[in-house]
C-alpha cells in the first residue's frame, strides 16, 4: 500500500483551509486496483469508476449504441421498472451518474454510509441486469434524438462535427459518440445488449473510493460491483494521425456571427514537454483574459467576446485546439491575428513575466479543485486513467515550477505551427472560401 499526503484547500466559502489526507492504492480481494481517501468526518462516500473504450466501441453500423446504453442503465433493471428502481434510489438518498465518452464510459455513485449496503447493492443490480425494457428504451431514444436534431442547428456543434469528420475520417473520433438519427433510430434492444457486454467490464477499469470507509469494506464494495461483469472487452481503436492539413473550411450557415473551431496536432500527455506544452498553451490562449490571443483578438482589436485554446491529449490522438466567434465581417481578420500571433510565438516565444504569471496561476487554482469528496474521486479516476502515480498530487505545481523560459519558448518553436492550423467557419464570413490560406502577414 502506498499513502501519500496532499494539501487538501477548500474555497467554498473563499476560504483556504488545510487538511492531511491520504491517498492508499488497494487491491480488492477479487483482484481489482483501487484507490481510496479515508474520510470519516462527514458519513458520506463517494465512488468513481471509469471504464475505457467508451463510444469507441461502437460496433460497425451501430454508432451511438454504448451512449444511448449508458443511457438506460438507470431505467429499471432486475425486476424493476425505471419507476420502480428511481423510488429505491430516492429513498436510499443516492445519486447515480452514468455517462458516455469517447474514450470510457464512467459511473458516479453518492451515498450515505449508513445506506451503503442497500445503494451498492440498488447499483450493482443497474449494472449487471439492466432491463432495457421497450418503453424506457423509446423514451429516451426520442431525447437522444432531440439533441441530435437540436445540435444540427448550433453552428458550434456543426462546426465540430465537420472539423473531427475530416481530421479523423476513419476512425471513432470521426464521427460524434451520439450517432445520427438514422443509426440511432435503428437500434435494437438486442444493440444495446451487446454495447453493455462491450463497455461495461473488468479490463481497464479504474476506481477511486472516498470518503467514510475503510480499505477492506471497500475492496469488498468493489468486488460485489464488479466481480460479475465479463472480464474482457473488444479491442481499443488504434491510434490515429490527426488528418486536416492548414487552410479553411467554410460551412454556409445563416447566421450575422460565425463560429470558429481550429487546430492541428499536439503532443501525448506523457511527452516529457506535457508541463511546458501545458503553460505555453496558458499564455497563448488557455488563461482568459490574460492570454496572449484574448488581448491580440479581443482587448486589442474588439474582434470576439472570447477566444481560447486547449489541449486535447485523447488516447488515439493529440490535437491542439482552439475556438473563435466574430461578426461575419470579421471573423477573416480575427483568423489573421490568431495565425500571426501562433506565428509570433513560435518565434519569437513568451516573456520570462508571462511565464512567471502564468506558473503562479495554474499553481495557485491547483488545490481548489479538492474540494470534496466527488471531485477528489473524479481527479484520482483521472490519474489513473494516464498512468500517474498518487504522488502526483503533492508533485504535480513541483514540475509546473520546473519549467524554465527556454523550455517553454523551445516547444514553442515546435509545437505551435501556424502553417498547420486548420479553421472550420460556421456562417457566412466574408473574404473566406474553402481552400488554402494566403501566407501569414510578416511570414
Amino acid at each position: 500500500m502506498i499513502r501519500v499526503t496532499l494539501a487538501l484547500c477548500a474555497s467554498l466559502w473563499a476560504a483556504s483551509v488545510q487538511a492531511a489526507v491520504d491517498i492508499q492504492q488497494e487491491v480488492s480481494p477479487g483482484g481489482i486496483d483501487f484507490w481510496l481517501v479515508e474520510e470519516t468526518s462527514i458519513p458520506f462516500v463517494a465512488l468513481e469508476i471509469s471504464i475505457e473504450g467508451g463510444g469507441a466501441l461502437d460496433r460497425p453500423g451501430k454508432r451511438g449504441a454504448v451512449n444511448l446504453m449508458m443511457a438506460l442503465i438507470e431505467e429499471g433493471s432486475a425486476d424493476m421498472d425505471a419507476r420502480t428502481f428511481q423510488a429505491a434510489r430516492e429513498a436510499l438518498a443516492a445519486s447515480y451518474v452514468f455517462d458516455a465518452y469517447d474514450d470510457s464510459v464512467s459511473i458516479s455513485a453518492r451515498f450515505l454510509t449508513e445506506n451503503q449496503t442497500e445503494a451498492v447493492a440498488l447499483l450493482r443490480q443497474a449494472l449487471t441486469d439492466p432491463r432495457f425494457d421497450e418503453d424506457a428504451v423509446e423514451r429516451v431514444r426520442a431525447q437522444v434524438l432531440s439533441n441530435i436534431a437540436s445540435d444540427a442547428q448550433r453552428p458550434n456543434r456543426i462546426a465540430g462535427d465537420a472539423f473531427y469528420a475530416a481530421a479523423f475520417p476513419d476512425h471513432p473520433y470521426g464521427s460524434d459518440m451520439s450517432g445520427t438519427v438514422e443509426s440511432v433510430a435503428a437500434l435494437t434492444r438486442d444493440d444495446l445488449i451487446q454495447a453493455h457486454l462491450d463497455a461495461v467490464t473488468q479490463d481497464r477499469v479504474h476506481v477511486a473510493v472516498v470518503g467514510d470507509t475503510d480499505a477492506a469494506t471497500a475492496g469488498a464494495m468493489i468486488d460485489e460491483l464488479l466481480g460479475d461483469l465479463p472480464r474482457t472487452s473488444p479491442p481499443p481503436s488504434e491510434d490515429v494521425e490527426f488528418g486536416l492539413a492548414g487552410g479553411v473550411t467554410v460551412i454556409d450557415y445563416p447566421t450575422p456571427q460565425s463560429v470558429a473551431l481550429f487546430g492541428h496536432s499536439g503532443l501525448e500527455r506523457d511527452d516529457p514537454d506535457f508541463f511546458a506544452a501545458y503553460v505555453l498553451n496558458h499564455i497563448l490562449g488557455g488563461g482568459g483574459f490574460e492570454s496572449r490571443l484574448m488581448t491580440e483578438v479581443r482587448e486589442k482589436r474588439g474582434l470576439t467576446y472570447g477566444v481560447s485554446t486547449y489541449l486535447v491529449p485523447r488516447v488515439h490522438a493529440e490535437l491542439v485546439i482552439g475556438s473563435v466567434a466574430s461578426s461575419n465581417d470579421r471573423i477573416a481578420e480575427a483568423i489573421d491575428v490568431i495565425r500571426a500571433e501562433w506565428a509570433r510565438i513560435a518565434e519569437e516565444g513568451v516573456t520570462q513575466e508571462e511565464l512567471d504569471a502564468a506558473k503562479t496561476y495554474i499553481t495557485g487554482e491547483y488545490p481548489l479543485r479538492f474540494d470534496g469528496n466527488g471531485p477528489i474521486a473524479e481527479i484520482m479516476v483521472g490519474m489513473q486513467r494516464v498512468d500517474l502515480g498518487p504522488d502526483y498530487v503533492v508533485n504535480r505545481n513541483d514540475f509546473v515550477e520546473a519549467v524554465t523560459l527556454d523550455d517553454v519558448n523551445r516547444v514553442a518553436a515546435y509545437l505551435l505551427r501556424p502553417e498547420a492550423l486548420h479553421f472550420t467557419v460556421v456562417g457566412q464570413p466574408e473574404g473566406l472560401e474553402t481552400g488554402p490560406l494566403p501566407p501569414i502577414s510578416g511570414q
